[in-house]
């Protein structure tokens, strides 16, 4: 078990254990975007970084199959910050707050010596999608595209340029796909710590394995912030799913079947290293 894991673990509860907290039809979410862990200011203009920030939260909530309503921030500023960047802060929030119909009622702001950003979501939700409800034979798949986020990363860490819509900076959500097909999907995660560690946290909720379709590389497994969505569903619905995707446009890969064997994830844990 990693550190992160471990530490999870000391507070274990029936709560514990999905993108977000599921009580009486309200979805709760938290997530952390922190500057030299997640991103570097000479990566990303402040605007940027605030829409990232905001979206990788949102993400959580599309995973549960919910409608975000209201986000709390918390930002530590580093006392250089200027008002016009403090500005460009505040526009990134409210933007993609305006875009999803999120009401940002409150939070806090401290002095640091770097930007650390946590947000809050509040969400509502008719048919939470967990992560623990994945049988036997279920197919698996996920969403878009895997690999490019940590390749543009490699590029920033190595003094290198990124195209303006890269999905490291301009992160591409899957709610249309997950709401068409939530009455047939039985499990769902987002995918931010790479495909084959989020994989073993399916694995972890479910007591099961996975027998895969093809090898899939280090390079697409591995790769983390994709912020792409991974879905379990019976064989049967098969023929429903791809259509849904095909619907809204979404591309699929079927990639592999839960099955009883044991799972083991071929990446490096990224946390407390």
């Amino acid at each position: 078990m990693n550190l992160e894991n471990y530490f999870i673990s000391l507070f274990k509860n029936k709560y514990i254990g999905n993108d977000g907290v599921e009580i009486d039809s309200f979805v709760y979410s938290k997530d952390a975007f922190f500057e030299n862990v997640h991103f570097k200011k000479n990566w990303m203009s402040y605007y940027q970084i605030a829409r990232k920030s905001m979206l990788v939260n949102i993400s959580d909530v599309i995973a549960m199959n919910a409608k975000p309503k209201f986000a709390l921030l918390s930002v530590a500023m580093p006392k250089s910050i200027t008002k016009n960047q403090m500005k460009e802060l505040a526009n990134g929030f409210k933007d993609v707050a305006s875009e999803y119909a999120i009401e940002i009622i409150g939070g806090d702001t401290i002095s640091n010596t770097k930007l650390d950003i946590t947000i809050t979501i509040v969400s509502t939700t008719k048919k939470p999608l967990p992560r623990n409800n994945i049988k036997n034979n279920y197919l698996i798949a996920y969403t878009g595209t895997l690999g490019k986020s940590k390749k543009d990363l490699k590029t920033l860490q190595n003094l290198g340029s990124i195209h303006k819509d890269s999905k490291f900076v301009n992160i591409k959500l899957r709610e249309k796909f997950i709401k068409n097909s939530a009455r047939y999907l039985k499990s769902g995660m987002d995918i931010s710590d790479g495909l084959f560690s989020d994989l073993e946290k399916l694995a972890d909720s479910n007591n099961i394995g996975f027998k895969f379709k093809n090898k899939i590389s280090k390079r697409i497994g591995c790769s983390g912030e994709e912020y792409e969505m991974l879905v379990a569903f019976d064989k049967r619905d098969k023929k429903v799913i791809i259509r849904r995707a095909e619907l809204s446009r979404t591309p699929l890969t079927i990639f592999a079947q839960s099955s009883r064997n044991r799972y083991k994830n071929r990446c490096k844990s990224h946390h407390f290293n």
